[in-house]
């Protein structure tokens, strides 16, 4: 039963929770039926079909709804009189500054994302307010606490790189369905359906070596009156058949590999089968499916059912979803996506020899889908309830992660562990300098940019410095002439920049929305292996933990981890002894982790966009002190 002094605490604080997805409707009930009287929600989505079934607080009316409003709504009919405030946006936006963050006595994740989670994590270290986050992947979870100077911020330990898999591989040589998915999503359906303008790895000219289908004519633009029934064959045909006659003709890369077959559309189906027949589904969304009788999403098709969906779902997004051409990205809530996506997939697998997926699956690996289990969120829900009471009465000596996993040598399902110190060579909470080795002379700023201030930094809107010279900044306030001047600088390689950016350079790089800092030592190197350092450029320092340290680590987010048992210790920066877990490497069905963007060296294998499912974490951090809870 809790005390007058905590009952004191949790009535006056005032929280935030970001994230009112699986973990952040079980939170946000938890909380109103503790205590707490003042309630902030931050949560940019709407509510889709598939959040149904875990996030209890939304019914089938709340579809396309706020989440952040719905859940406000739905809490206050159980606890009408205390005070909930829902904020429909992304917790990105400028309105949730430092300042903001400062009203709050502690800040509870229910995030989705690395890119979110880091950044709520800056914007709690410079507004001094402690953070608890938490994760959830099907049974597995857990719940760890940052307090600025007291322990380690999020960002004290290197996430897991994103997954990702060369440009070659992808076009040429896929040798796994997951290969097949991200040629579909990334490539193909991006080219077709996604912004013209884009640079794309997908060979678009079939003028390259000589054929006559089209003269030097960018194949993928649809012809003047051309029937959409052509047009989609024309289509099959080139990505199926004439690219793979291209592939085939350099012998060297079949030496050693099973040659692929190219797939022509009248070897497989009959001229007259494009013709369209206009259905719909009921509730009203086009569908290839219903335009061809086909009901079971788990039946895996045959090639010439794959074909026709391709072909359908080709002409139902220009006939029916006109407006949408040009500006789509994936979306695995997107059922016409999916189909055309799980198609073209499976086209490209039976081409290749690589066994084919029914649509359920094939979702299930282009949406990054592990199935979310309820009682984890409740669960999880619950300890960081515990944990920010811990905060609110200023208890640090009881401050623990817990990992929500099956231990069965301790036959205990909840592991706590007292958090770890400030990692002393964390960029983030430390100030620790980082190196970029990169060749000066070649790479451009846009280069640095896009790769490293934003993808590895996780920077949204960057000043970047060489001294008192200013060589790159964003901002609502800049006036024309600096827009075009830094607009200028990115096109420069580094060394030719107003300041020149040159081996023993130090840039210094800002986030004034973040209120965050680091500095970088710029190495000058010639030559990168393309396969292995496709960037062209290297990150050093706290991002690259030895081999040998972390040879028993897990290999990233997301594993089965249900038969963890402790391991070796090894030391973490501050000197301090932490457990490792013998993670079993069977992955989950996301399969890699978070994708890197702006990297046209390296695809993106695998979208993390559900609400609940990636852990905050590597389940690997265990001290030799665990009490049951």
């Amino acid at each position: 039963m809790a005390t007058d002094e905590q009952l004191s605490a949790i009535k006056n604080s005032k929280v935030l929770m970001v994230g009112a997805g699986g973990i952040g409707c079980e939170l946000l009930k938890t909380l109103a039926l503790s205590g707490f009287q003042d309630i902030h929600i931050i949560d940019m989505d709407t509510i889709e079909v598939s959040n149904l079934n875990r996030q209890f607080l939304f019914r089938q009316s709340h579809v396309g709804q706020s989440k952040a409003k719905v859940a406000r709504d739905a809490v206050l009919r159980l606890r009408p009189y205390i005070n909930i405030t829902a904020y429909h946006a992304n917790v990105k936006d400028s309105q949730f500054n430092v300042d903001f963050f400062k009203e709050f006595d502690v800040v509870m994740n229910g995030l989705d994302n690395l890119d979110a989670r880091r950044h709520v994590n800056r914007l709690c270290l410079a507004a001094g307010v402690p953070l608890v986050e938490s994760g959830t992947t099907g049974f597995l979870g857990q719940v760890a606490i940052h307090v600025k100077g007291k322990t380690e911020c999020y960002e004290c330990q290197p996430k897991p790189s994103p997954k990702t898999y060369p440009v070659c591989t992808i076009t040429s040589t896929p040798s796994k369905f997951v290969h097949c998915i991200v040629w579909a999503k990334d490539l193909l359906f991006a080219k077709l359906f996604g912004d013209k303008n884009q640079d794309n790895d997908l060979n678009v000219r079939s003028s390259d070596v000589g054929t006559s289908l089209e003269d030097s004519q960018d194949v993928f633009e649809r012809r003047k009156d051309e029937d959409i029934g052509q047009y989609g064959r024309r289509i099959y045909d080139h990505v199926f058949g004439y690219n793979i006659e291209v592939a085939l003709s350099n012998e060297e890369t079949w030496k050693n590999r099973n040659k692929p077959r190219p797939i022509y559309s009248k070897d497989v189906l009959p001229e007259n089968s494009s013709q369209w027949n206009g259905n719909v589904r009921k509730d009203g969304d086009v569908s290839a499916m219903a335009s061809l009788g086909l009901k079971n999403p788990q039946d895996v098709w045959s090639l010439a059912e794959n074909s026709r969906v391709f072909l359908e779902a080709l002409k139902l997004f220009f006939v029916n979803r006109p407006k949408d051409i040009g500006n789509l990205t994936f979306d695995k809530d997107d059922q016409l996506a999916v189909e055309f996506v799980t198609a073209a997939a499976n086209i490209r697998a039976s081409s290749f020899g690589i066994t084919s997926n029914s649509l359920f699956e094939a979702k299930g690996v282009a949406g990054n889908i592990v199935h979310a289990v309820a009682t984890t969120n409740a669960i999880v829900a619950g300890l960081i309830v515990i944990e920010a009471i811990k905060v609110l009465q200023k208890d640090s000596n009881n401050y623990r992660m817990t990992y929500c996993l099956e231990h069965p040598a301790r036959k205990m399902l909840l592991l706590p562990a007292e958090p770890f110190e400030p990692n002393k060579s964390c960029y983030v909470c430390s100030e620790t300098p980082l190196s970029l080795e990169v060749n000066t002379c070649r790479s451009k700023l846009r280069d640095f940019v896009e790769k490293i201030v934003k993808v590895k930094l996780g920077m949204n809107f960057p000043l970047i410095m060489h001294g008192s010279q200013i060589l790159y900044e964003v901002g609502d306030d800049l006036d024309a002439d600096m827009v075009a001047i830094y607009s200028a600088n990115l096109e420069k390689v580094l060394c030719e920049l107003p300041s020149p950016v040159t081996s023993g350079t130090m840039l210094s790089i800002e986030d004034l929305q973040q209120e965050f800092s680091c500095t970088i030592n710029i190495k000058h190197r010639e030559e990168f292996d393309e396969e292995k350092e496709p960037d062209g450029m290297v990150l050093s320092g706290w991002t690259q933990p030895s081999a040998e340290k972390n040879k028993n680590e897990p290999a990233g987010n997301g594993e089965n981890t249900s038969n963890a048992l402790p391991a070796e210790e090894t030391e973490n920066a501050t000197g301090k002894k932490r457990k490792l877990s013998d993670v079993s490497k069977a992955t989950t069905s996301d399969g890699s982790g978070l994708a890197e963007s702006g990297n046209h060296n390296q695809l993106e294998s695998l979208d993390e966009d559900d609400d609940d499912l990636i852990m905050s974490d590597n389940l690997e951090s265990l001290t030799k002190k665990k009490r049951p809870l």
